[in-house]
């Protein structure tokens, strides 16, 4: 509960929302409470023909009576007290003395209550009878309307708070995913993101709904109506309540199980988001190779097994709603059987014990009835409020392990600057590996000069990828050095370090945006003249020219309105738009046509003059570019011999 206590003080930004739906609670319970005891009047008073004024009069010259005749019961005690000389004697005439004494006390209560009620019955009440049942009606029909508008209005405020931190944490999430580390990002995976972004975060508002909302409203309502239970007879309203702590019981065991089992829904719904995306992200490949069938087996399997455990939630949640009945049912039957003995016999002990200081009278036992049977609707709400805090706070614990996660790639305290254009980037004893003890790269060696065009080489698997992840700082190596020169990428901001770089890799990245918004992608403070202008040297504007909306194109989800070729001129036109003083080509022509790779290469050799580049490539005609070529063999790279690369050109 500790990370749900944490989502619960982030909402103290929103305290006045949260005070005024607390003041809304507190209206309902009143008015829960005071409906039911509005009754009162109808029962005791005027469907007997009287008028409450009339009534009124009645029970304060009964009440004064009474306390008359107590005074006098009470001073022929203390006379017998005194002359009395045997102690079990004297004991029972003190006891009877006190049941005066708390007789008299009770009767005072109610004489000054009615003495204050009366005025205000001759001024506002009508006196004949059925108009007061009328009026007494009415005053409950508006009070339930208002009500029904202060539950209104405290379900908005409450869903209003829980709904902006379930933002907040959407965001946080969002902004956690775009800036963590790599290797944490494929740790959780884009189906982790996206379970918590939409499932898992839902879950926490609803619990902050129920805390905010029912967690406080209905223990105030079944107070109220507690309270009004107590003012007839509390000594009853004791013995009712007597099987209270069996409800208690039941609700925390069903809780505990509650919370197990949504764990487990969550572990289901993060491994169901990741077989959808996986399928509809490789649905080409699952088509192609007719795995239709395989694909939809593995959803209807992960489905399944969420169905399951979501019927497991379900079977909890609604376990407490017929147990906490029963114990309120119990509650009320305990209350009727002694509370009818009382009034049919006209005791005021049951079984010895002293539960009314006088005979209880129909019509406040019927109040006293209804009243418990307003508490017990709270309390069997409360059963369902109970469980949907503890899935919001399994919910919690799973979003604050992810938001509390320290990015391993960050900016420096002090970071340091380095001067544009730099002189050489150096590589020096570098080992990597995603996992620490199987390295990728092995003591790798490697100088970029300023304006020098670096060519690496090699099968597929061997490192030349990783390479480029390291210079990005993607991730940091285990060993060794990257500089600029002299200054550590660890040492430089990362905005700084990657506003110098841009790469145009195998996978070419577009937005379902326009085209001229792709391109302008590469440097936002750009102008649509020097969007174009980069598409020129791309050797992209002709095509782009040639469609139905020009640059205003929408290139749909991952550029699939786009051929591969016309994809990645885009690309090489945004990193030129960036204008960056390293420019990485990622096997950047290993999947576009001859045509195309044709129109790179133009391009690439009027942009590379003057900055530094950097290709991975297993096209030879790609290496005509290059002033050094290396080849990556099990992690090593190898520097090859002069005129290699024209040599395999040719």
């Amino acid at each position: 509960m500790r990370n749900f206590r944490r989502a619960l003080r982030s909402a103290l930004r929103y305290w006045p929302s949260l005070v005024m739906g607390t003041f809304c609670s507190l209206g309902v319970a009143a008015l829960w409470g005071g409906n039911i005891g509005a009754i009162y009047p109808v029962i005791e008073v005027t469907l007997q023909g009287q008028s409450l004024q009339t009534w009124l009069h009645d029970e304060i010259a009964a009440g004064r009576q009474r306390l008359t005749e107590l005074e006098q019961q009470s001073e022929a005690a203390e006379a017998q007290l005194r002359a009395a000389t045997d102690p079990q004697e004297r004991s029972k005439l003190r006891k009877q003395q006190e049941n005066y004494g708390r007789e008299a006390s009770t009767t005072t209560a109610a004489l000054r209550a009615r003495e204050r009620l009366l005025p205000w019955a001759e001024r506002l009440l009508p006196r004949d009878p059925f108009k007061t049942v009328a009026l007494v009606i009415s005053v409950l029909l508006f009070s339930t309307l208002v009500k029904n508008l202060l539950i209104l209005a405290n379900d908005l405020l409450v869903a209003r708070v829980a709904q902006s931190i379930a933002r907040d944490v959407r965001m946080r999430i969002f902004n956690q995913a775009v800036t963590i580390d790599r290797a944490a990002f494929n740790g959780w995976g884009p189906s982790g993101f996206l379970s918590h972004i939409t499932h898992t975060s839902h879950m926490l508002a609803d619990g902050m709904m129920n805390v905010f909302g029912g967690a406080i409203r209905e223990p105030l309502k079944g107070l109220s109506c507690l309270i009004g239970a107590g003012f007839i007879c509390w000594r009853l309203l004791l013995m009712s309540l007597i099987t209270a702590p069996l409800a208690g019981f039941m609700i925390v065991w069903v809780g505990k199980r509650l919370k197990m089992v949504s764990r487990r829904v969550l572990k289901r719904g993060h491994s169901y988001h990741e077989v959808m995306l996986e399928t509809l992200n490789n649905l080409q490949t699952v088509q192609a190779y007719g795995m239709e069938a395989a694909e939809q087996k593995r959803f209807a399997d992960a489905t399944a097994e969420m169905r399951r455990c979501s019927l497991q939630v379900t079977l909890y949640n609604t376990l407490t709603k017929p147990v906490t009945e029963l114990v309120g049912i119990a509650m009320i039957g305990t209350a009727v059987i002694a509370g009818s003995y009382l009034v049919l016999s006209g005791e005021t002990h049951v079984w010895g014990i002293e539960i009314t200081n006088r005979p209880l009278t129909v019509s406040s036992m019927l109040i006293f009835f209804g009243l418990l049977v307003g508490a017990s609707d709270p309390v069997r709400k409360l059963s369902s409020v109970f469980a949907g805090i503890h899935t919001g706070a399994v919910a919690a614990d799973h979003l604050y392990e992810l938001l509390d996660y320290q990015t391993k790639i960050e900016d420096p305290p002090q970071p340091k600057s380095v001067a544009r254009p730099h002189r050489e980037i150096l590589v020096r004893g570098v080992t990597f590996g995603y996992r620490a003890e199987r390295p990728v790269l092995r003591h790798v060696d490697l100088r970029i000069p300023y304006g020098g065009t670096i060519a690496v080489v090699g099968a597929n698997g061997s490192g030349k990828s990783t390479l480029v992840q390291l210079l990005c700082r993607f991730y940091d190596p285990q060993e060794g050095s990257i500089t600029i020169d002299g200054v550590g990428l660890r040492e430089m901001s990362l905005h700084d370090l990657r506003s110098r770089i841009a790469v145009v890799s195998q996978r070419t990245e577009l937005f379902n945006r326009s085209i001229l918004e792709n391109i302008m992608y590469g440097s936002p403070q750009a102008t649509e003249d020097q969007a174009r202008q980069a598409a020129r040297l791309a050797y992209a504007d002709d095509f782009i020219r040639h469609l139905p909306d020009g640059y205003a194109t929408q290139v749909g989800t991952d550029g699939h309105r786009l051929s591969g070729g016309q994809r990645q001129r885009i690309a090489l036109a945004r990193a030129i738009l960036r204008n960056p003083d390293l420019l990485i080509l990622d096997e950047a022509t290993s999947q576009i046509d001859m045509e195309s790779e044709q129109l790179i290469r133009q391009s690439l050799s009027e942009f590379s003059r003057g900055r530094s580049t950097l290709i991975i490539t297993h096209r030879e005609a790609l290496l005509a570019f290059a002033d050094e070529i290396y080849q990556m063999e099990d992690g090593r790279l190898v520097r090859m011999p002069p005129g290699h690369g024209h040599s395999q050109a040719a």
